[in-house]
């Protein structure tokens, strides 16, 4: 089994994960920045409880706690997460790949390389998250609060799974490398 980014060498994906690691935390700050003004009794997570609200009365019950000026930034973080996007995708992406390979073949190596093609799915996820809560902020209704948490819920947890799979190569890599 591949995953996304057999075409490039070892080399290569190393330096790319370095630069999308470096890029999708400089992303991660400014969506952090950003998220500040969303948090409101209504919204205590932010966009995340936008995200996860599920059902109009919640999505139109964060809505209302956001006057103006945060509808703004709201917005800005929705556009701006289209960036984010790929950049996530790729870094955990990559660091699957590469955790994979610390396995040196088998069902447990093709886990990962399968996570790794789940982070395309999670970006794919993402946007369609997006566009429905795009369409909230825009006054609309049903069934984009249910349709924007499916796809919350499906990208979570696939990079929840990807980011422990690459974590438990990393100790899979130590393990490796205290017994050499």
């Amino acid at each position: 089994m591949s995953h996304p980014f057999s075409f490039l060498s070892a080399g290569q994906r190393a330096r790319l994960f370095w630069i999308c690691l470096a890029l999708t935390l400089a992303a991660m700050a400014v969506l952090q920045r950003v998220d500040a003004p969303l948090r409101t009794a209504a919204a205590p997570q932010g966009i995340v409880s936008f995200e996860l609200a599920g059902d109009l009365p919640t999505a139109q019950a964060i809505l209302a706690s956001w006057d103006a000026r945060t509808r703004i930034f709201a917005g800005f973080s929705l556009g701006f997460d289209y960036l984010f996007m790929p950049l996530y995708a790729a870094s955990i992406a990559l660091a699957l790949a590469w955790a994979a390979a610390q396995w040196r073949g088998g069902w447990i190596a093709r886990l990962g390389l399968g996570l790794a093609w789940g982070q395309v799915v999670a970006a794919l996820c993402d946007a369609v998250e997006n566009l429905a809560l795009w369409r909230l902020l825009g006054g609309g209704g049903e069934p984009w609060p249910a349709l924007a948490q499916s796809m919350a819920l499906i990208k979570f947890g696939l990079i929840g799974l990807g980011l422990l799979y690459a974590l438990a190569g990393v100790g899979r890599w130590l393990l490796r490398r205290g017994r050499a």
